[in-house]
């Protein structure tokens, strides 16, 4: 397969950070990598492959000799950046908004449309982490029964807005005034129905993430999605309720079969013995979890699940390097 150089942008962040542990657990093949950040990062140092590495200032010529290149950086800095790094070579992996609904940007998870990391121009978009892990379950029923309709309200984790939500989270926790907050209300002991900032329809612009990027990434525009984000005082890992409308009807056994076949899925689904995917059971695992597997009486062809998944890893990190592991496979 040989090596590859790789540079990772915006490398002191929740998301950077996770990228280089997962890069070193997954063993990609590194040739010579780099780290790449603020000019505050500067001096920090990052631990990889047994050796220590200075972060050097995220610049318009910090990109030679580049060959994939993971963005964990915000939307402006990306927009400015990125095509720096393909000027210079590189293939960017995006995990920021910048590019995910450009029309001639792959908006890619591996599990479900592979093929359209091919068709890349330089820069693959990684979606949003709540879209993420709603459709790796979701296509392949979709493939078998065709979903007319989605209805989704997640309980993202605070680590899904960076370092200043887990310190907001802990230092109220801890009954401490935040130094800084990073959210509106308090978060401990409390749920916020806001996750991104309000558009004038009265949805977020995370809702609308994950009601354009799923059409984008099932490839079909013809599914209605309506989504509700919430932001919850948990640490690490996203969970959403979602309810399905098929245009089929189906057999719950026959659905509860094609998730366990599914790549990438795990099924734990045993109310009985209280088996049900959970943030804590789903950290530091790149699964994406689904239980509470049940039909909707209220609808014709309904059924609703529970999913669970990391939003670090999965939804950000690991998806990320999936993609460029699938690249550097080939077709």
């Amino acid at each position: 397969m040989g090596l590859h150089n790789v540079t990772v942008a915006g490398a002191t962040g929740l998301v950077g950070r996770k990228i280089c542990q997962v890069l070193e657990e997954r063993k990609f093949p590194v040739g010579e990598i780099s780290f790449l950040a603020s000019e505050r990062s500067v001096g920090t140092k990052v631990s990889f492959g047994g050796k220590v590495h200075p972060v050097q200032v995220l610049t318009a010529d910090a990109f030679r000799g580049a060959g994939i290149v993971f963005f964990a950086a915000g939307s402006s800095v990306t927009t400015e950046m990125v095509p720096h790094a393909v000027r210079a070579g590189g293939v960017v992996i995006d995990n920021s908004s910048a590019y995910r609904m450009k029309e001639d940007v792959p908006l890619v998870v591996p599990e479900v449309n592979r093929h359209m990391i091919f068709h890349h121009k330089g820069i693959i978009a990684n979606p949003n982490c709540s879209t993420i892990q709603m459709v790796v379950p979701l296509k392949p029923l979709h493939d078998h029964y065709s979903i007319s309709r989605i209805v989704v309200t997640t309980f993202q984790s605070v680590t899904g807005a960076g370092y200043a939500g887990m310190r907001q989270l802990e230092q109220e926790s801890a009954r401490e005034n935040p130094a800084v907050a990073k959210f509106p209300h308090p978060i401990a002991l409390n749920i916020l129905p806001h996750v991104d900032l309000f558009a004038d329809d009265g949805y977020t612009r995370e809702e609308h993430k994950m009601v354009r990027e799923t059409k984008k990434i099932m490839e079909d525009d013809s599914i209605r999605v309506q989504a509700t984000c919430t932001r919850v005082p948990v640490l690490g890992g996203h969970s959403e309720s979602v309810n399905i409308a098929f245009e089929k009807e189906f057999d719950l056994d026959d659905v509860r079969g094609i998730l366990r076949d599914a790549p990438g899925v795990v099924v734990q689904d045993d109310p009985a013995a209280s088996l049900y995917p959970m943030p804590l059971s789903a950290r530091e695992k790149d699964a994406v979890f689904v239980g509470r597997i049940r039909r909707d009486e209220t609808i014709a062809n309904g059924l609703s699940l529970w999913i669970v998944s990391d939003n670090l890893r999965k939804g950000a990190a690991t998806n990320a390097i999936q993609i460029a592991e699938e690249l550097i496979k080939g077709r």
